[in-house]
């Protein structure tokens, strides 16, 4: 399972920073899903191999009110989502009655905390950190995120070594093609699943404890082994027909990161947004296999039908490679052939090509 890093602290205190840092690019998935506090960014990173999540929660101030304090419980959140926390203050500024009660919340938590003193670059670092020793945590790191100082020493330290990795990895202990299917809340996700699956049922997993938990779900298929990862959340309300879904972005990455080939799951109705676009780049980011799943296709008068094929065709250019289907995960219509490029993602990415061969296709090129 892929690790998940939440950075918190006050405003200006250099989480910005140490998420660039910490990540591949400065670009980041932005939080502007329905639900989710704009001012929270995911973004990936790697360290000696190990691939990792992480979460820029934005600034807290330890007494927020109102909207404020919606957005802080939703950092909150991030924090209990996580499997390390960083904590991060500002040397130069010193200890401050924010980082107190920020400190007293990570407490309430119950979650394990390090504490990240930053900007201690033209400082003696000793001397930085020694106002926040009184917050009592544990484990203190020194850096200077600006200048990429103690960063690598902090992961060297925070991550799972790769014994640890080797134990820990969940995906493969399942068989067969891992296929994850990924998209934005109610695109029809579920319904997919189910529908692969060959059988009308909700995968009920939204309990206590698994909440960042996606599913992984093992079958078979015409003789061929499948692992589906089920990123939806789904839950039935109570006496209520209406299936919900519960999107959870780090499902979603973590999902990216185990699966061999990516089904995202695009809304025809609503055709192709900024946010499906995101999701795009993180399964090229993973190097994942992909493959488009226009859903919701039945019922579509056919004007709408170009105008969506146009679009699809217009904005996904870069993806010529990629198969894209239109299809009805509620009628089944459109949904076996998928198989077959799935099976052809998987066989393209896993195949082994002699050098000689390699060459050849380099010389001619």
């Amino acid at each position: 399972m892929t690790p998940v890093i939440a950075l918190v602290g006050r405003p200006n205190v250099g989480k910005s920073t140490l998420f660039n840092q910490m990540t591949r690019s400065r670009d980041a998935l932005v939080a502007d899903f329905p639900g989710l506090t704009r001012d929270r960014k995911y973004g990936e990173g790697s360290y000696e191999g190990q691939r990792f999540i992480v979460i820029d929660t934005g600034g807290l101030t330890g007494d927020e009110r109102g909207l404020d304090l919606e957005m802080a419980r939703q950092s909150m959140q991030a924090v209990e989502e996580a499997d390390i926390v960083l904590f991060l203050v500002d040397g130069r500024a010193g200890l401050t009655a924010g980082d107190e009660l920020i400190a007293d919340s990570l407490r309430r938590s119950g979650k394990q905390a390090h504490l990240v003193v930053n900007k201690t670059d033209g400082q003696d670092p000793d001397i930085a950190a020694s106002d926040f020793y009184s917050l009592g945590f544990e484990s203190t790191f020194l850096i200077a995120a600006s200048h990429n100082r103690g960063i690598r020493s902090m992961l060297e330290i925070l991550l799972p070594s790769e014994e640890e990795r080797e134990e820990e990895d969940r995906a493969d202990r399942y068989p067969g093609i891992r296929i994850g299917v990924v998209g934005r809340p109610n695109v029809g996700k579920s319904t997919l699943v189910n529908r692969m699956l060959g059988e009308e049922r909700v995968v009920v997993y939204d309990m206590p404890g698994t909440t960042r938990d996606s599913v992984y779900i093992p079958y078979e298929r015409q003789g061929s082994q499948y692992t589906l990862i089920d990123t939806a959340g789904v839950r039935r309300r109570k006496n209520v027909s209406e299936v919900v879904e519960k999107f959870s972005i780090i499902k979603t990455l973590q999902a990216i990161d185990d699966a061999h080939v990516v089904i995202l799951v695009i809304d025809a109705r609503e055709g192709l947004v900024d946010q499906d676009l995101h999701l795009i780049g993180f399964v090229l980011d993973a190097g994942r296999s992909l493959v488009i799943a226009v859903n919701k296709w039945d019922g579509m008068d056919p004007e709408d039908r170009v105008r969506v094929k146009e679009q699809v065709q217009r904005r996904l250019d870069f993806l010529d490679y990629a198969d894209k289907h239109y299809i009805s995960a509620l009628h089944g219509s459109g949904v076996g052939v998928m198989y077959e490029s799935v099976q052809a993602c998987y066989e393209s990415a896993m195949a082994r090509w002699p050098t000689n061969r390699l060459t050849a296709i380099l010389q001619d090129g």
